[in-house]
């Protein structure tokens, strides 16, 4: 399981005169990360410093930051660390700074860089990748209602519905709850369910900030 952050999003501040600007966008490949970043370099090309950071890989297989002129150390790299910290990846981030004439110092730098990175990744919102089973059902509408009821409580949750004949369930669940659904389902349809298919995928799940 890994986090990454659901949209695009910019978050700003003004820290001893100097005006913050960070921008965050989801990306799955390094080369989806470069766009962006050259995309906001262009657009912010009269800012003082323009500081991107990707980190890429449900292993975080791709780290790369620069400081692009600030002190060695101070801007780039931190907020990259800040990510795997947070367990972060698939995100590009960059943040902008417009100086106001007061200088930081190292410790101020990399306080502000990456509080900046952090308020740009709560307004993308943070959600957690990890593996799911989906498990497809065929039943009776009968049975529907109840199985609506108890989805929260039993730990599922109705992805899909699909009406024909029959009503066509897709149930999104934990690996470790699939064989327990299972077994609930053929209880509440009297073994009538039929069993579709069963799939494990890579699912995005919003946390709460």
């Amino acid at each position: 399981m890994y986090r990454t952050i659901i949209n695009e999003a910019i978050a700003e501040q003004i820290i001893d005169k100097s005006r913050f600007i960070a921008h965050a966008k989801p990306a799955e490949t390094k080369e989806e990360a470069d766009a962006y970043i050259a995309s906001i370099r262009l657009k912010h090309k009269d800012a003082t410093h323009n500081v991107p950071a990707m980190v890429i890989g449900d292993k975080f297989q791709v780290q790369w930051a620069s400081d692009d002129g600030e002190p060695q150390g101070t801007s780039g790299a931190p907020i990259v660390q800040m990510l795997v910290k947070e367990n972060i990846t698939n995100a590009a981030i960059v943040v902008t700074r417009y100086f106001g004439g007061v200088k930081l110092g190292t410790g101020g730098l990399v306080r502000a860089y990456t509080s900046s990175a952090k308020l740009g990744l709560t307004a993308a919102g943070i959600c957690r990748v990890q593996n799911m089973t989906l498990l497809g059902i065929k039943l009776e509408y009968t049975y529907l209602s109840k199985i609506r009821n108890i989805a929260s409580s039993e730990n599922f949750e109705i992805a899909e519905m699909l009406y024909a004949d029959n009503v066509s369930l897709k149930l999104l669940t934990e690996p470790e709850n699939a064989d327990r659904i299972k077994r609930l389902i053929s209880d509440i349809s009297s073994g009538s369910a039929v069993m579709i298919s069963e799939e494990n995928e890579l699912v995005k799940v919003a946390e709460n900030h």
